[in-house]
Order: structure tokens, then C-alpha cells, then sequence
């Protein structure tokens, strides 16, 4: 049986749902059977929220070289900035503690102060300052923790993976290269095999034009990067099909006989996966050298306040993070 992990946990938005979604979670004491969690954010703000939505987790400040409280939702307590935080407002202020907390949750996953990370949902409008300036927290965490990163979404039917992810449109074609393809397909192949613990895993490759070009009618980029690329690899006995059309790929169900999808772009891969597993899926942060994961959904700020959000998806994101953690303390895994 598995054991338990220390869980890192930033608030993302405190006007969003982030707050109200940790705090319901740890009602269940059943979950501290897997894991110690510590929560960075202010404890006046989750008392605050923990009163305002009625909630009765026992919160526990962490004290300086004091052991974390196994049964207890531990708060790595931060300052509370001056001024009025509103649920499902936009706010400057409210970016700040999102960062403060992000910074916090990722300096003591560094340290090894906690075994993994799970990130609320952020504004990135707000948070944005001269320490963020990043389209997310996928390249934020990349920079801090090292390796090269790769969005992979989770559900326990569909793994989705992007080649590219939060850039515009109009620029997809001007970074899709060879090398960079390459570069995915064995991040994405790696992670399958030493955090999914899967011996051979087998990958679909969607491509990049509708019907991928129709032989160079609609663009040549699948013909001359991703055909070429997905033959050699597969000479060499990796299994890895495609390009196959984005359109029909997911209608006809072709992505129940592959481990795993590698997606080119943001909106390619990710309408199809939250439309099959939306308010389940979890956003995982491979080919880092620490485990982030999230839930697949926003800051909600329309039904902030309102008692209304589903924990399902952090939830899940919990157990993957400690999923994945043990799969790599099996497998002595290191990546470079």
C-alpha cells in the first residue's frame, strides 16, 4: 500500500474558487490517510473563508522547525495584504497573494520541504508582475524547477498532451519544427513510462492542418515535419502513429487505442479533452524535475462566494501528484 506525501498547495485567485474547493477537501479527515497537506496562504483569509462558507477543517499554523500535523490542514502562514478582497472581482491585490503563495508553495517544493505541488487556478491578468511574466503556471514552474516542460492532461480515459500551449494561433506553425516535435514525443513517452509506469506506451500524433494538408493542398508542415519524424521513430521501434485529422480523431473514438495523445496546439487538444472529462480532468506539469499538478478548471469568479464549486478535479489532482510520487521513488527516477 501506499503511503502518505507532504502536499503542497497554493491558492491560485483568492477571489476565485481556489480556497473554497481546499477547505471543503480536507472535511474529509479521510484524506489525511494519504497525505500531510500545507496550505500557503494567510490563516486570517482561510478563517475568513472557512467561516464565511461554513466549513470545519482544523487549520493548523506551521511553526518554525516544528513537525507538520499529520491530521490537520496545515497553513504556512503569509501576511495579509492591506485592503478588501472580493469574491469574484479582479484585483491586483489578489494577483499579489497568488503569486506570494505560488512563490512560497515552489520554494519549499525545492527544498523538498513537500513531496509534490497541487496549484489552484490563477487570473493570469492579474498575477502578472516582474516576477511573473509567464502565459501560466506551466512556464513559471519550468523556470523555477528546471527541465523543459510539457502540459500533459489526465483523466482515467484520455491522456492529452500539447506540443505547443499557451501561444497565439498565429504562431503555432512559426514553432513547429522538427526538433521540437521530437522533443515532445519523447518528453511525452518518457512520462507515460516512468510516472504512469507504462512498459511501452503507444502514442497518437495529431496533425497540425485540417486533414492533415490533404497531401500540401492546406499545408505542407504534416507531410514534411510530422510523417518523416513519426516513421523514423517508429523504424526504431517506438510506438508512435499518425498524423492523424484533429477533426474525426476524438468523434470516432480513435483515442481509446493509444496510451496516450500528443496534440500541436493549445485549443486542438483541449476542447476535446474537457468536453469528454470536464470537472474531472487534472493538468499535469511533465519533464520537471518536482511533480505539479492542477485541477482543469478556472478561477470560476462567476459562482465565487457562492458555495457552489466542485472539488472532484482537485481531488484528483491530489492523488495523481501522489501517484506519480511514488511511481518515481519505485523507479529511482531522475530527469535531466
Amino acid at each position: 500500500m501506499l503511503g502518505k506525501i507532504k502536499l503542497g498547495i497554493s491558492i491560485g485567485d483568492p477571489n476565485g474558487i481556489g480556497v473554497e474547493i481546499i477547505l471543503k477537501i480536507f472535511e474529509d479527515r479521510r484524506l489525511f490517510e494519504f497525505f500531510t497537506p500545507v496550505v500557503f496562504a494567510p490563516i486570517k483569509l482561510l478563517e475568513y473563508q472557512k467561516k464565511h462558507f461554513q466549513f470545519n477543517p482544523i487549520l493548523a499554523v506551521k511553526k518554525k522547525n516544528k513537525q507538520l500535523h499529520r491530521a490537520q490542514l496545515n497553513v504556512f502562514d503569509l501576511p495579509m495584504p492591506e485592503g478588501k478582497l472580493v469574491f469574484g472581482e479582479a484585483s491586483k491585490m489578489a494577483g499579489e497573494l497568488a503569486l506570494e503563495s505560488l512563490k512560497s508553495a515552489t520554494s519549499a517544493l525545492k527544498k523538498g520541504e513537500v513531496d509534490a505541488l497541487v496549484t489552484a487556478p490563477i487570473k493570469k491578468e492579474t498575477i502578472q508582475s516582474k516576477d511573473f511574466k509567464f502565459p501560466g503556471h506551466t512556464d513559471y514552474l519550468a523556470k523555477e524547477l528546471g527541465g523543459k516542460s510539457l502540459m500533459f492532461m489526465i483523466s482515467e480515459l484520455l491522456k492529452v498532451a500539447l506540443v505547443s500551449d499557451h501561444i497565439a494561433v498565429k504562431d503555432i506553425s512559426g514553432v513547429f519544427t522538427p526538433e521540437l516535435l521530437r522533443e515532445k514525443i519523447q518528453q511525452l513517452e518518457g512520462s507515460l513510462i516512468q510516472d504512469f509506469n507504462i512498459g511501452r506506451p503507444k502514442i497518437g500524433v495529431l496533425g497540425l492542418n485540417p486533414h492533415t494538408g490533404d497531401k500540401g493542398v492546406i499545408g505542407k508542415e504534416d507531410d514534411e515535419i510530422t510523417l518523416p519524424l513519426i516513421q523514423e521513430l517508429s523504424a526504431s521501434g517506438h510506438l508512435v502513429y499518425g498524423p492523424y485529422a484533429a477533426d474525426s480523431f476524438f468523434g470516432n473514438q480513435t483515442h481509446l487505442q493509444f496510451d496516450a495523445v500528443l496534440a500541436i496546439y493549445h485549443d486542438q487538444g483541449l476542447i476535446p479533452f474537457k468536453t469528454l472529462t470536464f470537472g474531472s480532468g487534472v493538468n499535469f506539469t511533465a519533464g520537471l524535475s518536482k511533480i505539479r499538478t492542477s485541477p482543469d478548471h478556472g478561477t470560476a469568479f462567476e459562482i465565487a462566494g457562492k458555495g457552489l464549486a466542485e472539488t472532484e478535479s482537485f481531488r484528483n489532482a491530489m492523488f495523481l501528484a501522489r501517484n506519480i510520487y511514488f511511481n518515481r521513488q519505485r523507479e529511482k527516477i531522475t530527469y535531466h
